[in-house]
């Protein structure tokens, strides 16, 4: 995915709604970040997010550019409604995002990238790890702002916690074997 996919899609939506400020929180929001990403931070075909201004409504945008939607269909990614409660997030993470307005002139704040790896973290799922190794490799992201921000960081529950503080175990053992 590019910048310019996200402003297709988002401008699709701002023409069928009239919204046009999002917030991007997912694998994507890493487009926010300048410079070259590397490929595996920007594979996913979900474009997680929600309208900033009225987030309740991201889910009226599903049947016409969410997955398995005409759109979908046509250009291969899609429009992944989510809520600004959804992901496990660390305190203050509204306040560190990338902000920056689209060829479309489509408004767009993308989450911080080491937000979105806490997140990551709590679920853990094998594409979520690779996401984030692919981000540590390149710089992207930190270990120890990640660990930080744990800290400042409510998770569901106890096991998603030690779930969580288990991988960033494994990917600092395994970040040490590459040097």
């Amino acid at each position: 995915m590019k910048i310019e996919d996200i402003d297709f899609l988002l401008s699709q939506i701002r023409d069928a709604s009239g919204l046009d400020e999002f917030v991007v929180i997912g694998s994507l929001s890493a487009l926010g970040v300048a410079g070259t990403l590397p490929p595996r931070m920007t594979w996913s075909m979900e474009v997680d997010a929600y309208p900033e201004r009225d987030p309740q409504r991201a889910p009226e945008f599903s049947e016409q550019f969410g997955e398995n939607s005409a759109f979908h269909q046509a250009h291969g990614y899609y429009f992944d409604a989510v809520s600004p409660d959804l992901p496990t997030l660390p305190e203050g993470w509204e306040n560190r995002m990338t902000r920056q307005v689209l060829a479309s002139g489509i408004k767009v704040k993308y989450l911080d990238s080491n937000d979105c790896a806490v997140s990551k973290y709590a679920r853990s799922e094998p594409k979520d790890r690779e996401w984030i190794r692919a981000g540590i490799e390149a710089g992207i992201l930190s270990l120890p702002t990640i660990e930080y921000r744990m800290r400042e960081t409510l998770f569901i529950d106890d096991d998603e916690q030690r779930k969580a503080k288990a991988a960033v175990m494994q990917d600092k053992l395994w970040f040490q074997s590459l040097r």
